[in-house]
């Protein structure tokens, strides 16, 4: 029996409404100015026009349904759009290598952004159709960093299963934890973060990204830095302006934790599959390492493109990164990172 794991395909969906950044600025503008300090609403025209986010995708029909959204109203749209945008991305998946439904004989599902009991995995299974009998978890609380932990749970349900075939899904609805006050975290968060899904299919044939090995830190000591917090019972997120530096030097040590006992070294890895955290994260990251810009150009690309979607984001990279092209026997890191702090990293070979 191969005990290898593979990632035979990954697939990425977002929602249908797209804006730009200036038409997210003019939202804020026009519904939070009066919340807004001259100071703030300056920092925030500053940051809306930096060129490192220019588009976003959100699950919504039109922008104005955030003004005042009840919150039994938001966690419907978020129900309704994860499991929307998991289906697409999971059935795209399984069609790029001839697979359907009823190959599959696991699924993981991670989010962040919202909670619904049972989880997101068993409206999978009814809308999809997948057997009664399949083994399924649902995984909260990683944060942006919920897709490599993902990844290591599927590849541990592989084992012993030398004929399965296991879905591993991320997927968040960031817009469904829309807040916004004078407050840096929101104003930030909302230049910042949109919606979207990935699904990858991981198997035992020798086909697509070897998973040859994990690593994973936590600094609960630098928990706030990073997290939602609950305000009148409800999520808001919650960043702070010592994250790039925090977050730099752990990614750096998972980094290392994943090389060193395989005498591997940061310039043996070619690519580089880094959650876009946001553009001072990416230059921190890109310090601590000494990697060059052309390999984080794949990270630069999606965050321009998406801006920050939470944990589907990595997986949104590593596809570009293998759209781009990825010789085999290439190594590829993918890191992911987020609330904890947590950090992750999973070493890939073509």
């Amino acid at each position: 029996m191969n005990e290898k794991v593979y990632i035979a395909s990954i697939a990425t969906v977002t929602p249908p409404y797209a804006i730009n950044q200036t038409q997210a600025e003019a939202f804020l503008v026009k519904h939070h100015s009066d919340k807004l300090s001259q100071k703030s609403l300056a920092i925030m025209h500053k940051i809306f026009t930096h060129p490192s986010v220019q588009h976003r995708h959100l699950a919504v029909d039109n922008l104005e349904c955030l003004v005042n959204e009840h919150p039994d109203s938001r966690i419907a749209r978020f129900t309704q759009w994860t499991v929307d945008l998991s289906s697409q991305a999971i059935i795209k998946a399984l069609n790029q290598v001839g697979l359907t439904v009823d190959d599959v004989s696991g699924l993981v599902v991670n989010t962040c952004t919202g909670y619904i009991c049972p989880g997101i995995s068993t409206y999978l299974i009814e809308k999809l159709g997948f057997s009664d009998r399949i083994r399924a978890h649902d995984l909260v609380g990683s944060g942006c960093g919920g897709a490599v932990p993902n990844l290591q749970i599927c590849k541990d349900m592989l084992h012993g299963a030398d004929d399965g075939v296991v879905v591993s899904v991320s997927v968040e609805i960031c817009s469904a934890t829309f807040q916004m006050a004078d407050d840096m975290s929101l104003i930030i968060s909302n230049a910042l973060f949109g919606d979207g899904a990935a699904a990858a299919v991981l198997w035992h044939r020798p086909e697509g990204l070897a998973l040859v090995a994990s690593a994973s830190r936590y600094d609960p000591k630098s928990r706030d830095h990073i997290r939602y917090i609950y305000k009148n019972g409800q999520l808001h997120n919650q960043l702070s302006v010592s994250l790039p530096e925090i977050a730099g030097k752990t990614v750096a040590r998972v980094v290392m934790d994943l090389l060193n006992p395989r005498g591997l070294k940061v310039e043996d890895i070619k690519h580089w599959a880094f959650h876009p955290g946001g553009e001072k994260v990416i230059n921190a990251v890109r310090g601590e390492l000494g990697l060059s810009k052309a390999q984080l150009q794949a990270t630069r690309d999606v965050l321009a493109e998406y801006g920050n979607m939470s944990s589907p984001t990595a997986f949104f990279v590593l596809k570009k990164i293998l759209d781009n092209g990825i010789v085999p026997g290439d190594w590829c890191v993918m890191v992911a990172f987020g609330a904890g702090l947590c950090a992750h990293a999973f070493l890939l070979r073509a």
